[in-house]
């Protein structure tokens, strides 16, 4: 988490320079919520090259107007003052224009509580009223929503996320809006969107979010035919392994890994021992979360299996092809799985002398 005392000296450099510089959106939204913040954004009027100028260990991002400069391991985002103008595909302003009025800055912005400013004296600085609507748990627009929407429909997914995190409601014109645009959002990229989701899903409150994505009538619009599935004890990647979008929504290979072996477990007892071995703790607690079963009882019967692992075996794979006199080959899989089998459901007991005999009677030429 970010301290809000060092954000604040990152400002007073800028200010030092002679430029403007603020703390605005998440940190200062969730100082005055009492909740951690993980980013830092600071909008100012000096320039990305005078920022550059300024900070030693500043790199310019890929947006117009922006540069990131790491201090002591933490990011800090700053902006220059700007105004947007022609978006495209519904995403990003094809032109901007740098200007020198915070005010008119704030106007770009999508919500009134991001953008609450905080000087570097920690004076907030509230021009759009977000102060009054955090008070009231409310998102509201700045500015018309439908326009807001039509010009970057990821900030429909954004308004979700906020009130999901946030636990707002949403102002009855974001509603109404978003269920004018929503269309757009098919214009997303599938990486984008499943950043917002992700974020969304993560949280505590992902229940919420699910029935506000629900509500909207996102779920078409996001091609998430499943999601009426979701209950309110899914764990994240279990949410994503009901959803079953792999095909569809970028994945990391872990990810895809975890939710091949989830919905493969979702089929089998998740108390089987053969099933817990195979698939492991975490993708049968999933399943049982999703099928309502005690992830207690799920863990118990985990923890009590005879083993855990290939490795538990009292018998080497040198030590089997010694008894049986062979090289290497497939047939070592085949006699893995068969005692692995056998010493899980205790028809066999985990014993070299036991194991070896066993071996021998049913492979041994």
């Amino acid at each position: 988490m970010v301290d809000l005392d060092m954000a604040l000296k990152v400002v007073d450099e800028i200010n030092q320079h002679g430029y403007k510089a603020y703390l605005v959106g998440g940190m200062v939204r969730n100082h005055l919520l009492g909740l951690p913040s993980s980013d830092v954004d600071i909008t100012t009027n000096a320039t990305p090259k005078e920022i550059m100028e300024i900070f030693e260990d500043s790199v310019p991002m890929e947006e117009y107007g922006a540069v990131t400069v790491n201090k002591k391991g933490i990011k800090y985002e700053i902006t220059t003052f700007r105004k947007e103008f022609n978006y495209v595909n519904h995403r990003k302003p094809s032109e901007i224009k740098y200007i020198d009025d915070l005010y008119q800055d704030l106007q770009r912005r999508d919500f009134t509580v991001n953008t609450i400013c905080m000087n570097g004296e920690g004076e907030i600085i509230d021009y759009l009223g977000g102060e009054e609507d955090l008070k009231k748990h409310v998102l509201k627009s700045v500015g018309d929503p439908f326009v807001k929407f039509d010009e970057d429909a990821l900030r429909i997914l954004r308004a979700v996320r906020f009130a999901t995190i946030l636990d707002f409601t949403l102002d009855d014109k974001v509603v109404e809006a978003i269920k004018e645009t929503k269309k757009y959002i098919r214009e997303l990229s599938y990486e984008r969107k499943k950043e917002e989701l992700d974020k969304i899903f993560s949280c505590p409150n992902a229940y919420k979010g699910v029935q506000l994505l629900l509500e909207l009538g996102l779920d078409e619009d996001l091609e998430l035919d499943r999601l009426k599935d979701i209950t309110p004890n899914n764990t994240f990647i279990g949410i994503w392994s009901v959803l079953n979008v792999v095909d569809k929504y970028p994945f990391s290979n872990n990810e895809k890994e975890l939710i091949e072996s989830i919905n493969r477990a979702i089929e089998r007892n998740n108390m089987d021992p053969m099933t817990l071995y195979t698939y492991g703790l975490y993708a049968n607690s999933v399943a049982g979360t999703i099928k309502n079963i005690d992830i207690k009882d799920i863990a118990e019967s985990y923890n009590n299996l005879v083993i855990h692992g290939r490795k538990e075996l009292d018998i080497t794979s040198e030590e089997i092809m010694n008894v049986l006199n062979k090289e290497p080959g497939e047939y070592m899989s085949n006699i893995y799985e068969d005692i692995e089998r056998e010493v899980l459901y205790k028809r066999l007991i985990n014993e070299k002398s036991i194991l070896t005999k066993y071996i021998i009677e049913h492979y041994k030429d």
